[in-house]
């Protein structure tokens, strides 16, 4: 039996309102039993469909690193963070300068992180970087020490609404950095609201940036031309990771 360009449409759409997680396209195709099992041509079409019909609406299909999800459009986070009780996580600039610096000059070590901020990098940042999933060692460098190398995960990219490390922001929007702040923590509002960090941890994390601390040189990041995703060997480790 073969399926309606609109039935394949439907059937995705199912599909992805459901799932726990994104999917990418030969996920949903192993969903279809081999007689109506649509082309990925047929698949990537009914995505585009559902995109359209969606474009006026209060959710849209996003696709991220990870695959297809759909997803609250951002603009709606004031309104939806009400439905949760527990407070999202809110992250210091420290923080936030650290993963910035890592996004766009990875793979990176802590030292040469520290060589950019111009401070020490708390251990408690790298720790909850890692915990979180959207930072994990990929190698070490071949000098004394061997020290890790760290760059950016899947997971990094699917929390910030991104398919890929080329549509990172461009280093004219990190410039100012508190901007940049709120716009994360806008992003993260839906996403993070039903996991908040332990107490310990978020309390390490906002006060690791005191107020005398020096700004971090945010110039010196490199392009993303400069740090073209092909350049970087993390794709594979990162597939494993997540399967």
């Amino acid at each position: 039996m073969t399926l309606t360009a609109e039935k394949i449409a439907c059937i995705l759409e199912a599909i992805l309102m459901v799932a726990d997680k994104p999917m990418t396209v030969a996920q949903l195709a192993k969903l279809f039993n081999e007689p109506e099992l649509p082309s990925n041509d047929e698949l990537r079409q009914a995505l585009k469909t559902l995109k359209e019909r969606y474009e006026t609406s209060g959710i849209e299909l996003r696709e991220v690193a990870s695959g297809f999800r759909f997803q609250a459009r951002s603009e709606f986070s004031p309104w939806l963070a009400k439905l949760w009780e527990e407070r999202p996580p809110r992250y210091s600039r420290a923080f936030l300068e650290t993963l910035a610096i890592i996004a766009y000059k990875q793979p990176i070590t802590r030292a040469e992180i520290e060589a950019i901020r111009g401070v020490g990098v708390s251990s408690p940042i790298i720790k909850t970087l890692m915990e979180r999933e959207w930072v994990r060692i990929v190698g070490y460098r071949e000098v004394p020490g061997k020290p890790a190398l760290y760059a950016t995960t899947k997971t990094f990219l699917d929390y910030f609404n991104l398919k890929n490390l080329d549509e990172l922001p461009s280093l004219a929007d990190l410039k100012d950095l508190d901007a940049q702040a709120a716009e994360v923590q806008i992003q993260l509002g839906l996403a993070e609201v039903n996991i908040p960090m332990a107490e310990e941890t978020l309390d390490t994390v906002e006060t690791v940036n005191a107020p005398d601390e020096p700004v971090a040189a945010v110039e010196n990041i490199p392009t993303p031309e400069e740090i073209h995703p092909e350049n970087i060997a993390v794709e594979a480790a990162d597939s494993e990771h997540n399967e």
